[in-house]
């Protein structure tokens, strides 16, 4: 089967727009993350190499790298999403005439919801650290691109919210209750203050436009 990273775009939103379920929100999360890490290497790119920008050229330079680590990162789970929801649905597949079917059945989805929930969490942690990545690109990067930094906090931050609902539907399932405190722990910490963080970048971003 052809990887959805692979196929033109135009191939992704039909599918997207279609009635199956795959690929569908978390995909689309991952996309939205992944073009914020492109956009802030596209910042970096621009400044990169331009001596009126030679004392932030360092910088730089790690924050493109950094971005580009995670657009690959992103771009995985954009796949990913769709293979573990695919698995997911497998287990709800599972037959449920017996009683013991019913048991088999409600154990393999339950301890599937905790793998699937990685996936979002892990989209969530990488749109964090872009939506990081783009307050240095809008403070240091070229003015010429500066709108492109804005236009990457909010490709991150859609990716980021529509990611923590996912972890929110998964966790809403879970009958383990001490791993969806931890879970929401973890999401709580992700993002404290992230809206602060993407409405500063915005404004730095309009103040130097």
């Amino acid at each position: 089967m052809t990887e959805t990273k692979t196929q033109p775009i135009q191939t992704f939103l039909d599918e997207l727009a279609s009635k199956s379920a795959t690929p569908g929100g978390g995909s689309a999360a991952a996309l939205m993350g992944a073009q914020g890490a492109a956009l802030v290497s596209m910042v970096c790119n621009l400044t990169i190499g331009k001596p009126k920008f030679a004392e932030v050229e360092a910088e730089m330079k790690e924050v493109l790298g950094k971005a580009e680590a995670l657009r690959s990162q992103l771009t995985g789970l954009i796949q990913a999403d769709i293979d573990v929801f695919n698995r997911l649905m497998s287990r709800y597949a599972l037959p449920k005439e017996s009683d013991d079917e019913k048991a088999t059945r409600s154990t393999a989805i339950q301890e599937f919801l905790k793998d699937a929930t990685d996936v979002p969490m892990q989209c969530v942690h990488a749109c964090a650290e872009v939506i990081r990545l783009s307050k240095v690109a809008a403070d240091l990067g070229n003015p010429s691109a500066v709108s492109d930094a804005g236009a990457a906090v909010m490709a991150a931050y859609g990716g980021l919210k529509s990611s923590a609902l996912n972890v929110y539907i998964n966790l809403g399932s879970i009958k383990d209750k001490s791993f969806s405190e931890a879970k929401l722990g973890e999401l709580e910490q992700v993002t404290e203050n992230i809206e602060q963080l993407v409405n500063e970048i915005y404004q730095v971003v309009k103040t130097r436009l």
